[in-house]
């Protein structure tokens, strides 16, 4: 299976980076994982929802071709880590190839990003950053990985 993790913009925070990048190489050893950088639009004139559907449309054009799609969200579901790899292995028993994470910005995604998600995830009901956002889904992606592996990091 292959992971598709688009991101708006660089990591700002160092540190996080450096955990960005530990889990990014320790999900190799398991699965394959793409991770693009994406030109963040920016503060665009006006209204929010303008950067919102602007951020939108750039996540989107990312998608590759019948990739199943995960949207985080604060509206989706919340799930254990031993949900979230038996979540994986239902998709991998289904034959799903590519999932495609979309981390929208600090304003949240459009509505055509939220219709096109195959699943809404919320990794929490806080609220974290946007850098944050990405180590804890790399995380969480290394922790299934390792459940389904049966090895010892989960506990």
């Amino acid at each position: 299976m292959i992971h598709e993790l688009p991101l708006l913009g660089r990591t700002k925070d160092a540190a996080l980076g450096e955990g960005i990048d530990d889990y990014c190489r320790r999900l190799r050893h398991y699965t394959t994982l793409s991770v693009r950088l994406l030109k963040d639009p920016g503060k665009t004139r006006g209204r929010s929802e303008d950067l919102v559907e602007s951020e939108g449309r750039l996540l989107l054009k990312t998608v590759p071709p019948g990739a199943f799609v995960v949207v985080l969200d604060a509206g989706g579901g919340q799930y254990t880590s031993e949900q979230f790899a038996a979540l994986i292995s239902g998709w991998e028993q289904r034959g799903i190839k590519q999932v495609c994470y979309l981390i929208g910005g600090p304003c949240g995604h459009s509505g055509d990003v939220l219709g096109r998600a195959d699943l809404l995830l919320s990794l929490s009901r806080m609220t974290f950053t946007h850098d944050m956002v990405r180590l804890l889904l790399l995380e969480q992606l290394y922790r299934a990985y390792t459940i389904k592996a049966g090895e010892k990091y989960h506990k």
